[in-house]
């Protein structure tokens, strides 16, 4: 069969510090439910309910992914502060079969002014000064507080202490885990903490992580702004400053692209109409497709390592 573009079902998921904004995303929220992410393309473990999507179009919809396709991709929206949490450190997941690398990356898609994120320790926090603030209920003096604002990217490698604040709505990218622990949960006491181990993968003597948002540069019919490189994926954003079309040509590895404002159409043997909120993956081999986008349409475009081969 011939590689097409690929649309999913969104996975939604109901948290304590979700809301309905993913609404505005089109996503089809009951009232009255708190969803806090959308889980746009996961290819997780069956062990791990719900961790699969599902095709939506063309010759294969209804099939799930099952292709060992090495990112998760969500949306997460922060009605509330999420828990203070930390994510298995290679270390750890070394020496812990059960846990499994979580490096993840969150682009700022819509903030309240006072939106704030939680990334890494003050300097000369120690294990025992965070096991005290815990005690204390004074974790968030602790942590580094960054005012954020729409358009901005954040990398948070595994074993980053972090928390995302109330207000922010966010496209997350991540390596496929679900292995999360929390330290503190903002007076919560509902939900299991895992203190111990997180104790475990936090590097303590790791320096600030350096944050640092580019400008968007002007390429052709585009602004373009190339976020950041790492060893799982690569982020970029391209806003048409004109009616314009984007060919898509996909040769070695896969692409994903997510809609994050205006409304886009892929012209192709089997057409994608693509409003905002609708997350397309690009297999390697598609060819002769193009993305219609209006002027102040937006994508995010996820990449993989040439070694992160899709299966």
């Amino acid at each position: 069969m011939e590689p097409y573009p690929l649309t999913f079902e969104p996975i939604l998921k109901a948290k304590v510090w979700g809301g309905q904004t993913l609404k505005n995303f089109g996503k089809n929220i009951p009232e009255g439910v708190s969803i806090g992410e959308s889980w746009e393309l996961a290819d997780l473990p069956i062990t791990i309910q719900d961790g699969q999507s599902i095709i939506s179009n063309g010759p294969l919809a209804g099939q799930p992914l099952d292709s060992n396709f090495p990112l998760l991709i969500k949306f997460l929206d922060a009605c509330d502060n999420l828990s203070v949490q930390v994510h298995p450190s290679v270390a750890y997941a070394a020496s812990h079969p059960e846990a499994h690398l979580k490096s993840e990356a969150w682009v700022i898609l819509d903030t309240t002014p006072e939106g704030l994120i939680y990334v890494g320790l003050k300097d000369g926090v120690t294990e025992e000064s965070l096991r005290d603030a815990i005690e204390q209920n004074t974790v968030p003096d602790l942590l580094r507080a960054i005012e954020v604002k729409k358009g901005e990217c954040y990398y948070l490698p595994s074993g980053t202490c972090h928390a995302l604040g109330a207000g922010v709505l966010v496209a997350e990218v991540q390596t496929p885990s679900d292995t999360t622990f929390r330290i503190w949960d903002w007076g919560r006491t509902h939900r299991e903490m895992h203190v111990d181990q997180a104790m475990e993968c936090i590097d303590f003597d790791a320096p600030l992580l350096s944050i640092a948002n580019p400008e968007p540069l002007q390429c052709g019919d585009f602004l373009t702004t190339h976020f950041i490189d790492t060893p799982y994926f690569s982020i970029e954003r391209l806003e048409a400053i004109t009616d314009t079309t984007l060919d898509l040509v996909i040769d070695d590895t896969p692409a994903v692209f997510m809609v994050v404002q205006g409304h886009a159409k892929i012209s192709h043997t089997i057409p994608v109409d693509a409003p905002t909120g609708t997350t397309i993956l690009l297999p390697v081999g598609v060819t002769n497709a193009t993305m219609a986008m209006p002027k102040g349409c937006a994508i995010l475009r996820f990449d993989l390592p040439e070694e992160k081969r899709y299966a």
